[in-house]
C-alpha cells in the first residue's frame, strides 16, 4: 500500500484511479489527516505501507522526518517545479527521490522499486538471484522466465520481498495489498492467495521461499534464494502450517 499526502482532493482522486488500475492500493491523506494519523501510529500499523508520496503539503520536510522515525520505506517528493536549492533541501530532509509533476504512475512504481532493490542488495549482498522481482507491474521472473501471477498474488510477493526478510502478519499483508481502510473484502482472503502463491513458487523454484509461523505471520526467506533448489527442497519437505 502507498500513502499519498496531498492537500488537493482532485489530485488524490486522479492518482488513486491510476494506481488502482495498476493493482496498487493507495490511501490519500491531507496534511492534517496525515499528522493526526502518524501521531498515533506505531510500527505495527505502519508496516503495511510500502512507500510514501508527499505532494502539495504545508511542510513536506516535517512529514518525512516523522516518517523516518517509524519507517525506512521509499519516500518520494512530488513537486511542481524542480530547482537545485529546493531539491537539495528535500534530499537533506530525508527524501529518497524528488520527482516533477506531472508524472505517470508507472514511473513512480519503477522509482519505488529501484529504491527497494537498492535496499535489498545492501542487506543481502550482490550475488545473482534466481528470482527477479520488478515492483512495477511486471510479473516476476525465475531464471529469466516469467512466472504469471494474478495481480493480488504478485502484490503479496512484492510486499513480502520489499520488507527484506522481516515477518508480516495476515493483517499487515491485507492492508498492504487491499488498503488500510478497505472493509469490502474479508481479511481471510490473504490465506488463499498465499497458499496458491507458495504452490506456484515451490513448483518453479524447487522449494518454498515463504515461511509461515502460526500467530506470527509470513516471511520471505531472502537467504533461500542463494540455496541450491534440491537443498532447500530437502529442508522444506513438510510445508509449514499457514499463519493465522
Amino acid at each position: 500500500m502507498i500513502i499519498f499526502v496531498e492537500n488537493r482532493p482532485m489530485v488524490i482522486d486522479a492518482y488513486r484511479n491510476q494506481f488502482q488500475q495498476a493493482g496498487v492500493a493507495i490511501t490519500g491523506l491531507s496534511s492534517t489527516e496525515f499528522d493526526e494519523w502518524i501521531s498515533t501510529c506505531d510500527q505495527l500499523e505502519i508496516a503495511p505501507v510500502e512507500a510514501f508520496l508527499i505532494g502539495d503539503t504545508q511542510c513536506p520536510a516535517s512529514h518525512v522526518r516523522r516518517i523516518r522515525k517509524l519507517s525506512g520505506v521509499p519516500t518520494l517528493a512530488l513537486v511542481e517545479t524542480r530547482r537545485l536549492d529546493s531539491t537539495l533541501e528535500y534530499f537533506e530532509a530525508g527524501f529518497d527521490d524528488v520527482v516533477s509533476k506531472p508524472v505517470h504512475t508507472r514511473e513512480l512504481l519503477v522509482r519505488i522499486g529501484a529504491i527497494q532493490k537498492r535496499a535489498a542488495r545492501a542487506q543481502r549482498g550482490s550475488g545473482e538471484k534466481r528470482l527477479n522481482i520488478y515492483f512495477d507491474g511486471r510479473d516476476p521472473e525465475i531464471d529469466r522466465e516469467a512466472i504469471i501471477l494474478p495481480r493480488r498474488e504478485r502484490r503479496i510477493l512484492e510486499y513480502l520481498v520489499s520488507i527484506n526478510g522481516r515477518r508480516a502478519t495476515k493483517s499487515q499483508i491485507f492492508s498492504a495489498v487491499y488498503g488500510m481502510f478497505d472493509e469490502s473484502v474479508e481479511e481471510n482472503v490473504v490465506e488463499s492467495h498465499i497458499s496458491k502463491l507458495r504452490k506456484k513458487l515451490r513448483a518453479r523454484l524447487g522449494y518454498d521461499p515463504i515461511e509461515s509461523k502460526r500467530y506470527l505471520g509470513y516471511r520471505f526467506m531472502t537467504d533461500a534464494l542463494e540455496r541450491q533448489p534440491d537443498q532447500a527442497a530437502q529442508e522444506h519437505r513438510e510445508p509449514s502450517r499457514e499463519a493465522a
